[in-house]
């Protein structure tokens, strides 16, 4: 226990150090600094801590239309070049065409589960007339079944056009 209390002990008064050391701060217009030699419009900070986050600026980005490498990849990684139409086409290496191709697969398989699924639903939901369940006694938990079937059917539709937006893309 004791070996844990001096480290959190240490850091503790190191910080309080610091934060002594720091002096009387300023407010000149936005910004706050603890040096006000020849500014005027300064006036002390009075109570608790500041804390100032600088914002973050984006590094520059150079962008050449020939070939891009970066740290240890090979220079043939990615390709775009521009045709005579002026339309950027891309070449990708074997890497990216056999990432695709498994993406393309999956999504297959996600579209075939979702048709089976839609079949299925179909079948059950029978025009709008689905077969009564011996639970379903009341005509109104019949109606809800009814309803849950017919937004279940519409939300499979949407997500098997979704599947097949998405395939498009790699053809």
């Amino acid at each position: 226990m004791k070996t844990v209390l001096l480290p959190i002990c240490l850091a503790l008064a190191l910080l309080g150090a610091s934060a002594q050391a720091q002096g009387r701060v300023y407010r000149c217009g936005n910004e706050y600094t603890n040096k006000i030699k020849g500014r005027t419009n300064c006036r002390p900070v009075e109570g608790g801590n500041i804390t100032i986050v600088r914002g973050y600026t984006a590094p520059p980005r150079s962008y050449s239309g020939g070939t891009r490498s970066s740290g240890t990849r090979s220079a043939s990684t990615t390709r775009t070049t521009t045709s005579p139409s002026g339309t950027v086409t891309r070449v990708h290496s074997p890497e990216q065409v056999k990432r695709d191709s498994d993406a393309r697969a999956i999504l297959e398989q996600e579209l075939s589960r979702a048709e089976a699924r839609q079949a299925e639903l179909l079948r059950e939901y029978n025009n709008g007339q689905p077969e009564r369940l011996g639970s379903e006694r009341d005509y109104n938990k019949y109606l809800a079944r009814t309803t849950e079937l017919k937004s279940s059917i519409d939300r499979n539709q949407a997500d098997i056009e979704g599947i097949k937006r998405e395939l498009t893309r790699f053809k």
